[in-house]
């Protein structure tokens, strides 16, 4: 048999890669896939978005941008070791910065989009960076608390901000047309689709890099990372920087998607998700946030309803965060690592058990 090392560098890069890219052509054709099967085009019924094809593009939308959120809180609490109830900021601020720049100036579409987009993702990061420089010293549950402290305080403010309309926020009319998903939603999945993707090569190169590697020394232990001499704040600050940049592109994705901005985008909701996705998933693992987003989204999409079977209807939204947290206990004490995690561990130890044992019979 060949060794995978004799091989071309392409060929390795194939087959180290190919579950990901078949799921990523898988992705790439689900729309026209839908469409061939309902009979609905992907580009929408009679000029309007309709049909079973448009619908589950916007359901795997949503999919990419949760995907790109907890992709960002992993690289912070599940590379680093650093753990925020705060993450949320980065989201909804992104979000926000880009509405007030697209309704509330006299630019076009396309210009404020790039300019309120450049000027998101600076702020939400120079915020991560501050943020970082004033806590980062506080460990454990200390940093989780402030974190999650500066988060409420801007949800309260914005709440109130006469401004963004309060409570009720503002709509967003002033779209570039090529990103309207009323009109377009085809092309605004692919763009979600690409981002996804570009995000998630971002971090596993720099997880493979010789910055994440120590990245990780802190994660497992960041006394022993101070030892040999690396300062393990100013490594913390680059993972909560660029973590608080991707999660205000996530934020600003959703908006545009959803063409409203509120201060629901602030709130808590959008720190536990990608954190119960993170640990469903597997914590510190590439494809678990993936795993996780997809998992627990399209599980709310299909089974949040009610299902009709025969004379009984069984309404299971009414219970959905019950059935949500049994769920994610069984999946805890099931797959202790989250689903990747577990999966890598499993095939370690069967692995393990074929090899030869050392001295043995060959």
């Amino acid at each position: 048999m060949q060794s995978t090392r004799s091989l071309p560098r392409w060929r390795r890069v194939f087959q180290s890669n190919r579950l990901y890219l078949a799921v990523l052509m898988f992705l790439v054709v689900f729309p026209h896939l839908v469409g061939w099967i309902t009979g609905d085009s992907p580009f929408g019924v009679g000029g309007r978005p309709r049909g079973q094809s448009v619908f589950w593009q916007s359901v795997f939308i949503e999919v990419f941008i949760l995907a790109i959120l907890t992709m960002s809180y992993n690289l912070i609490f599940g590379f680093t070791g650093v753990i925020s109830f705060g993450h949320a900021l980065f989201f909804g601020l992104g979000g926000y910065i880009l509405g007030l720049v697209l309704q509330m100036t006299d630019l076009g579409p396309e210009i404020g989009l790039v300019i309120g987009g450049v000027i998101g993702v600076a702020i939400c990061g120079l915020l991560g960076f501050l943020m970082g420089l004033v806590s980062l010293r506080l460990r454990g549950v200390y940093f989780a608390i402030f974190t999650l402290a500066i988060a409420e305080m801007f949800f309260i403010y914005i709440g109130r901000w006469p401004l963004t309309n309060a409570e009720d926020g503002f709509a967003l009319n002033n779209i570039p047309e090529l990103l309207n998903s009323t009109r377009n939603r085809l092309t605004y999945y692919y763009l979600a689709l690409v981002l996804v993707v570009l995000t998630f090569l971002f971090i596993r190169r720099l997880i493979n890099s010789p910055t994440g590697k120590v990245l990780l020394a802190i994660r497992e232990n960041e006394n022993r990372a101070q030892a040999i001499g690396y300062n393990t704040l100013t490594f913390k600050l680059v993972a909560i920087t660029l973590a608080g940049m991707m999660a205000a592109g996530a934020g600003m994705l959703h908006v545009i998607l959803n063409k409203k901005v509120g201060p629901e985008t602030l709130g808590l909701t959008y720190t536990v998700d990608p954190l119960l996705m993170t640990i469903i998933g597997g914590v510190g693992t590439h494809a678990g946030p993936l795993i996780g987003t997809a998992g627990l989204h399209l599980s709310e999409r299909v089974f949040n309803r009610e299902f009709i079977i025969g004379s009984t209807t069984i309404n299971i939204g009414q219970n959905w965060s019950l059935i949500l947290g049994i769920v994610f206990i069984v999946v805890v004490l099931v797959f202790p690592q989250g689903v990747v995690g577990t999966w890598a561990r499993w095939r370690q130890r069967r692995r393990a058990a074929r090899a030869p044992t050392e001295g043995g019979d060959v």
